[in-house]
């Protein structure tokens, strides 16, 4: 598919029209989520995951005012390694175009493009969510409203630990966003396993994950997102008392420097990363793969599943 705002990749189109598993990738924790060169080692490293499993990766991005569903590697190489690219979230996507401006896409605007081209599986690290003290700051990620109406399963390690993750399962129960835990009934905490709060539901394999992507499709009634929270095994999460340590340290960091909006985030990964000498970013690396491995497993089964339920 090409046109003047979304260029495929003929690969992910070819996959899409012949009904082939498909998954969806971001670019910001390829231009902002990450530090270089290890970020486009990284980006490299989560598409070959979903080849790997089985599927077909599409990152997302915008080059010079286009959507790329499907970045090649030249594409990626640019993200990665280019000054001045914007973070684009939903609403940032016609003014960037019309700037022709480069651009990295958020889990909101990923999610968005994606559902648009019928990719039905989309893979990250964590979502965003609502701030601390989001009753005076009114801070919360466009991810969670865009989720409310976009119908695409998102694989992700819960929400970053230095957000409020009762407050944002809250919202995303009020949006009808459905989140289900993989093999565990505790939702996670991006660094951590568990981040202290219970779920409803939890599935144990990719098929029956497939299964409930099917269900959702034959039912028809759900535009609003799937959630898989897939956590970490304990063996391989951030040491709970060093990461409780770090994140005391950055909250008030933030309150020293005055950091707030959409400097928040990057302002507290930062510091994780300093803090932990490296250990954090090896916990986010991990993470993404592993989401990355999931969703090309989901898609490759819904992708049979699929084939049984009439359009």
């Amino acid at each position: 598919m090409t046109d003047s705002a979304i260029r495929c990749r003929d690969e992910v189109a070819a996959a899409l029209a012949a009904g082939a598993p498909v998954v969806a990738l971001e670019s910001t924790i390829v231009s902002h989520g990450l530090p270089r060169p290890q970020n486009l080692t990284v980006a490299r490293r989560i598409e070959q995951t979903v080849r790997d499993h089985g599927a077909v990766p599409a990152t997302i991005g915008m080059i010079d005012g286009t959507l790329v569903v499907g970045l090649d590697d030249a594409e990626l190489t640019h993200l990665a390694t280019a000054d001045g690219v914007a973070k684009l979230s939903v609403r940032d996507l016609a003014v960037a175009a019309a700037a022709r401006a480069d651009g990295a896409t958020t889990v909101a605007s990923t999610s968005a493009v994606a559902a648009r081209l019928g990719i039905t599986v989309f893979a990250t690290g964590g979502l965003g969510g609502v701030h601390r003290d989001a009753q005076q700051t009114y801070d919360e990620s466009a991810d969670l409203t865009t989720l409310g109406q976009t119908p695409i399963t998102v694989v992700c390690a819960g929400v970053k630990s230095i957000l409020d993750v009762g407050a944002t399962l809250e919202r995303l129960e009020t949006l009808g966003v459905s989140v289900v835990g993989y093999g565990t009934r505790r939702f996670p905490g991006f660094y951590l396993t568990d981040s202290g709060f219970l779920l409803d539901w939890s599935a144990d394999t990719p098929t029956e994950l497939a299964a409930v992507m099917a269900a959702r499709r034959a039912q028809d009634v759900h535009r609003a997102a799937l959630i898989v929270a897939n956590p970490l095994p304990e063996s391989e999460q951030l040491d709970p008392v060093l990461h409780d340590a770090v994140l005391t340290e950055g909250l008030a960091g933030l309150e020293r420097d005055g950091i707030a909006g959409k400097a928040v985030t990057p302002y507290l990964l930062a510091h994780f990363h300093e803090r932990t000498q490296g250990a954090s970013l090896t916990v986010n690396v991990e993470i993404i793969l592993r989401n990355a491995a999931l969703a090309a497993q989901i898609a490759t089964a819904y992708h049979t599943a699929a084939a049984s339920i009439p359009a």
